[in-house]
């Protein structure tokens, strides 16, 4: 080599770079894929890392994890039934500090003809003579709510709740007279819908074949509280009962094929039944 003859230069080599962050070197790759990704875009695999389109494509066609009744399983909070928790309470402050907040949303046979969301305004209402009415729902719906929602999903528990809020209401309609001083009285609580969650966990119970003899002590105690302890609406008690059993019962023996179209189904003819048993009873009143 003559003197000042400049050495060779090896031609450059591209270096593996991570497609969505073309400014990080990485030697690791994607082990479907094989593509570079920077430790921000790996995920953890069983063997090795994947890129974060590898595991997002892979969770597009995976069917999601069920409950044993076809809820979908999801981590974190029962989202519904504390909504519901929280609208129960923010409607107590509101009797205790709102002028008429409790007369213009409580049911009483006599206006609900007139005023038919009244049928489920009620249930989000409670005794303001004392925080135990509310304490014992609330305490209640915590018991059985979470289980419910996550065996059954947030949609058909809304649904299974609600509905036993109204069925509560139409129980009511149902034992009176208005002849009598029961046509006049205003009605509020959640033991309407709570009762439907007991009619439908005690359903759900047996269907999954564990044991339900705590829900049914749970339940003769408050029948029996409701006939004794003066000023409980027992009716809305049977009614909340009857219609949570019934919707419980159609969601958890459902054929798991059909269970989306049996749930929709089931929920709009329950609701159908309560508005035709209403209307017939104020049409022979």
């Amino acid at each position: 080599m003559s003197a000042g003859t400049p050495p060779p230069v090896d031609p450059p080599v591209d270096l593996p770079v991570c497609p969505r962050h073309p400014d990080r070197v990485s030697y690791v790759r994607c082990q479907r894929c094989g593509r570079p990704t920077c430790p921000e875009c790996q995920r953890q695999a069983a063997v090795g890392v994947q890129c974060v389109d590898c595991v997002a494509a892979a969770a597009k066609t995976q069917r999601p994890a069920r409950t044993a009744l076809g809820g979908p399983l999801r981590q974190g909070r029962p989202v519904v039934t504390i909504t519901f928790i929280a609208i129960c309470v923010a409607s107590f402050v509101a009797q205790q500090v709102v002028p008429g907040w409790t007369s213009r949303w409580a049911f009483a046979p006599f206006i609900g003809e007139q005023e038919p969301w009244r049928f489920l305004t009620s249930a989000f209402l409670h005794s303001t003579g004392g925080v135990f009415h509310i304490l014992f729902n609330m305490i209640a719906l915590w018991m059985v709510g979470p289980y419910l929602e996550g065996l059954l999903g947030r949609a058909r528990f809304a649904a299974l709740y609600l509905l036993s809020a109204v069925g509560g209401s139409v129980g009511v309609l149902l034992l009176a007279s208005p002849e009598s001083l029961s046509w006049y009285s205003g009605v509020v609580g959640a033991s309407g819908a709570v009762f439907g969650l007991f009619g439908a966990v005690l359903v759900v119970l047996r269907r999954l074949g564990r044991d339900a003899r705590g829900i049914l002590v749970i339940l003769a105690l408050n029948v029996v509280i409701g006939f004794v302890v003066p000023q409980i609406a027992w009716q809305a008690h049977l009614g909340g009962l009857a219609v949570g059993a019934a919707l419980g019962a159609a969601y958890a023996y459902a054929p798991a094929r059909r269970r989306k179209e049996v749930g929709i189904g089931v929920t709009v003819g329950m609701a159908v039944l309560l508005v035709a048993v209403t209307a017939l009873r104020y049409l022979t009143a």
